[in-house]
């Protein structure tokens, strides 16, 4: 929602990534020139690139569960619309998935050391991936990475119920339970800041924690 600013730069270094590929966007709602943006410059424009389209802001998981039952590649891997990540990632990321027994590589900010970000993210990021090691026996750096990739079947057969940035805890622990291995890779990361656009709150952290206890013990 609302990335008017990074949407165009972003989609060209996508494309850009020399690998096949299919682009999915989903327009959450947005109150600035993303639609237009969409509309005139992408839609139809963009070689293999589906746009759709959310009448009201529903949240990132909402989005990524409309977009989920489009994919048609081998291969999902989450992209936010901001700049934080760098698509020339992706090639580390699927580089993972050679090993067949691998079901979804996850590109950790934090094994290339401790990158930029707010001491509260970072602390809320830690305590994450800590809980994922302790109540699944996982090992996992970063559970909240945007960059998550999986194995298409798989990512379509999880029953997710996600609204917002729950998407990340409920995504890893319904995986875990179903016996799929993640891996890790290293990646870049520039964070941006609150008022360059940054989104999460300190509140989506304890949602995050609530999530990941909830479907380590919950059905589904």
């Amino acid at each position: 929602m609302n990335e008017a600013a990074t949407l165009l730069t972003l989609i060209n270094r996508v494309l850009a990534v020399p690998v096949d590929k299919e682009i999915i966007i989903v327009d959450d709602g947005s109150g600035d020139d993303t639609r237009r943006l969409l509309q005139e410059e992408v839609a139809g424009v963009a070689p293999y690139t589906t746009v759709l389209y959310h009448s009201t802001n529903q949240g990132k998981g909402a989005a990524l569960r409309t977009a989920i039952p489009h994919a048609r590649g081998r291969f999902c891997i989450v992209q936010d619309g901001d700049l934080e990540y760098d698509p020339n990632d992706y090639l580390v990321i699927l580089a993972a998935f050679k090993n067949p027994e691998v079901a979804a590589v996850y590109g950790s900010r934090f094994l290339k050391g401790l990158p930029p970000m707010r001491l509260p993210n970072r602390i809320i990021n830690l305590l994450l991936a800590a809980m994922v090691r302790v109540m699944f026996g996982t090992r996992m750096t970063d559970e909240a990475t945007c960059y998550k990739a999986f194995r298409t079947e798989l990512l379509q057969a999880l029953p997710l119920t996600c609204q917002r940035f729950e998407f990340c805890p409920e995504v890893t622990a319904k995986a875990l339970r179903r016996g799929y291995k993640i891996v890790e890779v290293p990646i870049s990361y520039s964070a941006r800041t609150l008022s360059e656009g940054k989104k999460i709150r300190w509140t989506d952290g304890v949602e995050a924690i609530w999530t990941l206890v909830k479907w380590r013990f919950c059905r589904f």
